[in-house]
């Protein structure tokens, strides 16, 4: 990355932390500085570096918009390396298959895209690395709202005690047979769906997901989590 380059980065970051908040137009102006260097180590290193420092200095004042602000920029660096095409911010369906982490991936990049909301109906969650990018989203301010079966919160390796703790408002499938479901709606407007279970030992079974944004069918599985919502409130 040449000098040039890392002065209006420098500059762009610098512009959009002074208010603690970015805008839809700050985001996509530092989106398009960034993915340019999906190939370049050094200068992706150099912005992760560069959003630490600028956000090491604004904690004080402002911690929890200089926290969210830090996480925008870093995922917008993990976007650059590893572009959200496969079940991102499209309007074009895309899928993705297991044994392997594709499925994950997915997951992991839809609820870090999540602008409003996240209605998620699973039957459990005990991927970590799921778990977090949920938290992450509540506390950005995300509206998140989870749905799952009551007869697996307290599985070994359960992860809905700790979401519950975080502040994620969460229902319970109170009856005998399970709740079984495996969806999310995100921002109304996407929808993830598929055999896939948000758990680490679906990476090694032969898994689907797909990720689309007919606008009939999201709301039908919107309606649809709605009505649980209200049944086992």
């Amino acid at each position: 990355m040449n000098k040039a380059t890392q002065d209006r980065i420098t500059a762009a970051l610098e512009a959009s932390l002074r208010d603690g908040r970015l805008s839809r137009d700050e985001e996509a102006g530092i989106d398009r500085l960034i993915e340019p260097l999906a190939d370049d180590r050094e200068g992706l290193a150099f912005v992760r570096n560069l959003a630490f420092r600028l956000a090491r200095g604004a904690i004080e004042a402002h911690p929890l918009d200089a926290l969210r602000w830090l996480e925008r920029i870093d995922k917008a660096v993990d976007h650059a390396v590893s572009p959200p095409a496969r079940g991102g911010k499209t309007d074009e369906p895309a899928c993705a298959f297991s044994p392997g982490e594709d499925c994950l991936g997915m997951i992991r990049r839809q609820l870090a895209d999540a602008r409003h909301s996240a209605d998620i109906c699973v039957f459990t969650v005990t991927d970590d690395r799921i778990t977090e990018r949920i938290i992450e989203a509540h506390r950005r301010g995300v509206a998140v709202r989870l749905i799952t079966d009551n007869d697996k919160q307290f599985d070994s390796g359960s992860d809905i005690a700790q979401m519950v703790r975080a502040g994620v408002p969460t229902r319970f499938d109170p009856d005998n047979d399970h709740m079984h479901h495996k969806f999310a709606v995100i921002d109304d407007a996407r929808l993830i769906n598929g055999s896939y279970n948000w758990t680490r030992g679906a990476t090694r079974n032969h898994e689907n997901l797909l990720v689309f944004s007919h606008p009939e069918t999201v709301r039908r599985y919107a309606q649809e989590f709605e009505r649980l919502w209200r049944a086992f409130g």
